[in-house]
């Protein structure tokens, strides 16, 4: 497959993608769909049963979601690409931002994160600068977002509130920031098809969650953080990260990597990006809440976007960093 897809023209590329994913996740929703006709009783497992197939479906939605921002990112180019994953960001750390009341004193930082912090990181990710897109939030927005605070008078639960906000940058922001700067990249001999890679970010990624999910209700195993998730076990948590990875491997073709580093990066993004997953959902228990999306309504408006681009979020920068290890960039 790596030497078939790698002989193809880049819209060849396109088209034999648009079949393997569409028929990928054709299927999985199928498989939701006769899921969900199952009558469920009353009890505890049937419960648990339903949450399960609601955090299916969450993932499907994810992939479906994704899949259609890779083809307006490959259609209209990198700066409309660019605009549509700030305005992710700037949804998702709204939603991130309203679990929890803020206070007088957290306005200035909020306008400082929502329209300082968010268009200077993408800005430098627009015109190239690496090196000081890498940096800019964790050095200089760290330092500038408390003492913003500070100047606000405002003391109280001075150091929740700001950690509160500086988390909430560094996954809405800075993490999904990263998915963009992918079709920056300049490999050689590998021209204009940089959005291949976003691609297979996310597919590998979201392959790797759907495979855990399946295994996991298959499996039955104990959770390995019955407090944090029913349904995150080890046994299931590698079977995703075998699927996710074989899956990297046989997608070599549209990317600048052989199979062995295919496999080794997928492998990378899919450890980051399950982990991350489960990290949103302790946070997401520590607030109280089961999923990001209420009954029938997100719970902060914003369209329970986090739960479609929680693991992205942790899995881009990773997936990002590596490249420009391995390769030198």
């Amino acid at each position: 497959m790596y030497h078939y897809l790698k002989n193809l023209s880049a819209t060849e590329q396109v088209g034999a993608l648009f079949i393997i994913v569409f028929g990928l996740l054709l299927l999985a929703s199928i498989a939701a769909v006769l899921m969900s006709l199952r009558e469920f009783d009353e009890t505890e497992a049937s419960s648990q049963r339903r949450n399960d197939l609601h955090n299916f479906e969450g993932v499907l939605r994810t992939s479906w979601f994704m899949v259609f921002v890779f083809w307006i990112g490959w259609l209209s180019g990198d700066w409309v690409a660019l605009a549509l994953f700030g305005f992710v960001s700037f949804f998702a750390l709204r939603e991130f931002m309203t679990l929890s009341p803020t206070r007088r004193g957290d306005h200035r930082s909020l306008v400082l994160a929502f329209f300082g912090v968010l268009p200077i990181q993408y800005w430098l990710v627009g015109t190239e600068h690496f090196d000081l897109f890498t940096v800019f939030i964790p050095v200089y927005v760290f330092l500038a977002i408390p003492v913003t605070s500070a100047l606000a008078n405002d003391p109280q639960r001075f150091l929740e509130r700001n950690a509160k906000l500086q988390w909430g940058i560094m996954v809405c922001i800075y993490g999904m920031s990263h998915v963009p700067a992918l079709l920056l990249l300049d490999f050689p001999d590998y021209d204009n098809k940089s959005a291949f890679l976003v691609f297979f970010l996310v597919l590998v990624v979201q392959t790797c969650m759907i495979a855990q999910h399946l295994a996991s209700r298959r499996l039955r195993r104990a959770p390995a953080a019955p407090n944090i998730s029913h349904s995150f076990n080890w046994p299931s948590w590698w079977i995703g990260i075998a699927v996710g990875s074989v899956l990297g491997t046989l997608l070599a073709g549209i990317t600048p990597f052989v199979p062995g580093q295919a496999f080794a990066m997928s492998f990378v993004a899919c450890v980051a990006g399950s982990l991350g997953h489960l990290v949103m959902k302790a946070l997401k228990r520590d607030r109280g809440i089961p999923i990001w999306r209420g009954q029938g309504t997100a719970v902060t408006g914003a369209g329970g976007l986090l739960d479609r681009v929680d693991a992205l979020c942790f899995a881009a920068p990773v997936f990002f960093h590596s490249v420009r290890w391995y390769f030198g960039l």
